[in-house]
């Protein structure tokens, strides 16, 4: 029986990225459709469903950002992916939080954009199953009822905040989660600009479960945004090449 294909909108005001991104994506078995504007993108959108959606932030008209949030607002559970431009940070935090679950950077690469995009289709299709209580990424293991985290199969002793922050990023496996969303969601919403105190934090935990906290292998850094947590044990997770902070 063949396997059913994962929908993709490419959307793109350049026709020559489309069409290779079109063949690349379709070569890679994803079935593909195009849309050449944000406001296009709403009406095929609200036309049909697709499991991707791979957005430029920077187009004409309605900007990638705002089609992003009302995208999301009209199909919650689809993986939106945006392409953002190297050097404006500033684009990546703006995308996260209008509810992209993920980005790529131009210029990038093919092979790198699809593990991305297959990453996301993962992760948003175990969100719809119930979570398993134990999870294990490379020599951690974690036990998020229990709440006890093993490293080699010895315990790992974290304090509460330290076992929620790296729980929220096991959780979040292979998705950067930005500053402001760390610091209100584990130390509560009027947190948001405290940067030294999260990076306390990340510093005492890479020193409890990396083997060389100065070369992370879990927790990463997204210069600028956040960071992601790397689970080695994952095919299509990206090489821990991330800048540190």
């Amino acid at each position: 029986m063949a396997q059913l294909q994962s929908s993709v909108l490419i959307v793109d005001d350049e026709s020559a990225l489309r069409k290779t991104l079109r063949a690349t994506l379709t070569a890679g078995g994803f079935a593909v459709e195009e849309a050449r504007n944000g406001e296009e993108a709403l009406g095929t959108v609200q036309k049909r469903g697709f499991d991707l959606i791979l957005l430029d932030v920077n187009m004409p008209g309605i900007s990638g950002i705002e089609a992003c949030r009302q995208i999301r607002g009209i199909t919650p559970k689809t993986g939106i992916v945006m392409i953002t431009v190297r050097d404006l940070e500033d684009d990546k935090v703006r995308a996260l939080e209008a509810g992209a679950d993920d980005y790529v950077t131009k210029p990038f690469r093919l092979r790198e954009l699809i593990a991305r995009l297959r990453a996301v289709l993962r992760r948003t299709k175990a969100n719809e199953s119930a979570k398993t209580p134990v999870m294990q990424a490379g020599n951690l293991k974690i036990d998020f009822e229990r709440r006890l985290l093993w490293k080699k199969d010895q315990e790992v002793h974290l304090s509460p905040t330290e076992f929620d922050l790296l729980a929220m990023m096991m959780n979040n496996a292979g998705a950067p989660l930005t500053h402001v969303k760390l610091l209100r969601t584990i130390w509560g919403p009027e947190y948001g600009n405290e940067l030294e105190y999260l990076r306390s934090y990340v510093r005492m935990l890479r020193k409890k479960i990396e083997t060389d906290p100065a070369v992370p292998e879990y927790i990463v850094t997204e210069p600028w945004v956040g960071y992601r947590f790397r689970n080695p044990s994952d095919p299509d997770s990206p090489p821990a090449t991330y800048a540190d902070e």
